[in-house]
């Protein structure tokens, strides 16, 4: 049976648009964004009892104690990830869903992609493997090591919360690259951008945000 990605009732594409009007009424600017965003099917990578809520702009549960992130925050940190320039290999640790993998790989030339939750990894390789989205290479694996095989990264994007920036993801950003992270617990969390320049990391704190933390080792 052939999958209809387009989506019925709720997730149509009356609703994906009047979700892509309240990115751009929240500030989101990049028009490569938004149309990945408009077209990407997040219905896809949530359980079907929640298929019909995919497309407000809010987070949902996908198991395990994780989320599929908001999708303005998933905007907000790919355009902040890409205003510095085009980005060809890309590091996302936390693959979670899938999606916010998904978003990148229709905007990068390759993805790599570290979780430690084996059943949400298997899952969102099936995803991909649906979508046809063949530039995505995954790791189960514990994502403050990053992933030093394919390192440097010229951009690293994190989807969970350390409470302190890990070190082996600032050595695996090249020199030029940009990492964008949340950081902090859950007293409080502020997205941070830093930039690469040769030796030097200059860090930008950014707002206030609310993620699943980063914990070590592998399940």
């Amino acid at each position: 049976m052939k999958t209809d990605y387009r989506g019925i009732g709720m997730t149509s594409q009356r609703t994906r648009d009047r979700l892509i009007a309240r990115l751009q009424e929240r500030g989101i600017k990049n028009n490569e964004v938004l149309s990945v965003i408009r077209e990407m099917p997040r219905h896809l990578f949530v359980d079907e009892a929640l298929a019909s809520r995919a497309y407000e702009d809010t987070a949902l549960p996908i198991g395990h104690g994780q989320t599929i992130s908001q999708p303005y925050i998933v905007a907000k940190m790919t355009e902040i990830l890409l205003e510095a320039g085009p980005r060809q290999k890309i590091l996302e640790v936390g693959t979670g869903s899938g999606y916010q993998t998904a978003v990148l790989s229709k905007l990068v030339e390759r993805v790599y992609s570290v979780e430690r939750i084996s059943p949400l990894q298997n899952q969102a390789r099936e995803r991909f493997y649906q979508l046809k989205l063949n530039n995505i290479k995954l790791k189960h694996s514990d994502g403050n090591w990053g992933w030093e095989w394919y390192a440097p990264y010229d951009g690293i994007i994190v989807t969970c919360a350390p409470e302190h920036i890990p070190l082996e993801l600032l050595k695996q950003l090249a020199p030029g690259g940009r990492l964008v992270i949340p950081v902090g617990t859950s007293q409080g969390q502020s997205l941070r951008v830093i930039d690469r320049q040769g030796d030097r990391y200059e860090e930008t704190e950014l707002d206030p945000v609310s993620f699943v933390p980063l914990l070590s080792g592998q399940i």
